[in-house]
């Protein structure tokens, strides 16, 4: 079921299914996203768990932390990936990025019986705050996506 969630002037689109949430890494989450990385992704995944509850009747087993981490995984493997590629000549590495961009564009967050990679996820939400300090800033500003 795709949603939409106004937030901050941006429209985030968010798919919910049982056991599994899906974003996508789009110009509307990088411009969300900017300068705020840690208190925007934490008050989008509340939004969205509080969602998936009222459409599911029960909460998505994931954390928030856990969720927050994957999230920032995926837009800044994508971002960095379209960076890279930008002004990449080398022909077999482009070919091995835009397979990496492209998975990472698509962000599936699911709950550890559906998700193979919960456990990843799981495992370095706890480093959360050092995690942060690698984001890069103001990504929506760059020309990467339409």
């Amino acid at each position: 079921m795709d949603k939409f969630y106004k937030i901050d002037n941006s429209k985030i689109k968010v798919s919910l299914d049982d056991g599994i949430i899906r974003l996508k890494s789009d110009k509307a989450l990088w411009i969300y996203l900017d300068g705020a990385a840690i208190p925007q992704t934490l008050k989008l995944v509340k939004i969205i768990k509080t969602d998936y509850e009222s459409t599911f009747g029960k909460s998505l087993k994931i954390s928030n932390n856990s969720l927050t981490v994957e999230i920032w995984a995926h837009v800044y493997s994508h971002y960095f990936g379209l960076l890279i590629n930008r002004s990449n000549k080398i022909k077999w590495l482009r070919k091995l990025l835009l397979k990496g961009i492209e998975r990472a564009e698509i962000i599936d967050c699911g709950e550890k019986s559906i998700d193979t990679n919960r456990w990843f996820w799981d495992l370095i939400s706890g480093l959360k705050k050092p995690i942060s300090w690698f984001i890069p800033k103001d990504i929506g500003k760059k020309k990467l996506i339409p």
